[in-house]
């Protein structure tokens, strides 16, 4: 067995990890970002979808939290929210909002973080286009489970469910996947820390 295939996987933020505090510590910083982000929101006219910060805060946090820790952070954001905190977009809350037509996007959240999170720990955010296309890779899934949940909660059908729900957020998903492919490489320079093997 190598040694490679032994060691655990390797993330951004995995010195900042490993105790029940810092875990917590991290979780929590992941979901008030999440929520800062939110309230940066532009509302697409014809769309019950507005654009926002949030695709990019779950491109960081899936990308420098690993997979695990990743999924914990984005599944506290959507549960936090459900349970009425003001942490959606323009400080929305409430488990109506997760029911809703945009609930299909929260429930993404959890699995680009996941998926990302894995490619991450894989070595996917090393260089500038590898994280670009982990970024938008992380969005696609976003809209994967979003776009249909829209479709069967608004009654649109798919074409309309695409033109609300998709074609609107394609250039800022690619600006956004843009912005984490040049932040992600710079920080993992910026610790000169040599990643682990990836193939756990």
């Amino acid at each position: 067995m190598s040694i490679a295939a032994t060691t655990p996987p390797d993330y951004l933020l995995r010195p900042w990890s490993g105790t029940w505090a810092r875990d917590v510590a991290l979780v929590g910083g992941a979901v008030l970002l999440t929520a800062l982000l939110a309230q940066v929101a532009i509302p697409v006219p014809g769309s019950p979808v507005p654009v926002t910060g949030q695709t990019l805060a779950v491109i960081l946090v899936g990308a420098t939290m690993g997979m695990r820790r990743g999924v914990t952070a984005m599944g506290a954001y959507v549960l936090l929210g459900g349970l009425g905190l003001p942490v959606y977009s323009d400080g929305a809350g409430g488990i109506s909002v997760v029911a809703g037509p945009t609930g299909g996007y929260l429930i993404g959240f959890v699995v680009a973080a996941a998926v990302m999170g894995r490619l991450a720990e894989r070595g996917w955010d090393r260089t500038p286009l590898r994280t670009l296309a982990l970024g938008v890779f992380g969005q696609a899934l976003i809209f994967a489970v979003g776009v249909p949940w829209l479709a069967l909660v608004a009654g649109l059908d798919p074409a309309e469910a695409v033109a609300a729900g998709l074609t609107p957020f394609i250039v800022g998903g690619l600006i956004k996947g843009a912005i984490a492919g040049m932040l992600l490489p710079s920080a993992w320079r910026l610790v000169r820390r040599e990643p682990r093997g990836t193939l756990d």
